[in-house]
């Protein structure tokens, strides 16, 4: 079963990080300009490592060229597992 989240990248910003914004919006801050696909390279890269699952199980099944993007991550995880292993815990996640 896979796990499949919107989520809205902001590139470029000095940092790699994950928050959920005031609206409940998941967003991840990647260092990389979206050039050449490098953001998004980043981002599955880092979310691989954090998760602890191959990049192959992980897919960005739209928004290739749009901040917001849809992704889907093959590996069985949970959203609430999701969640705990990019650093958001419970009390944050109210919104979403």
């Amino acid at each position: 079963m896979a796990l499949t989240l919107e989520i809205k990248v902001v590139p470029q910003s000095g940092k790699y990080e994950w928050q959920i914004s005031k609206n409940g919006t998941l967003k991840c801050f990647l260092k990389n300009a979206p050039e050449n696909g490098a953001a998004n390279k980043e981002l599955i890269k880092n979310l691989s490592k954090l998760l602890k699952v191959p990049q192959n199980d992980i897919e960005i099944i739209k928004g290739l060229i749009d901040r917001n993007k849809v992704l889907k991550i093959h590996s069985g995880i949970s959203k609430e597992e999701f969640l705990q292993k990019i650093g958001i815990n419970e009390q944050q996640t109210y919104l979403f």
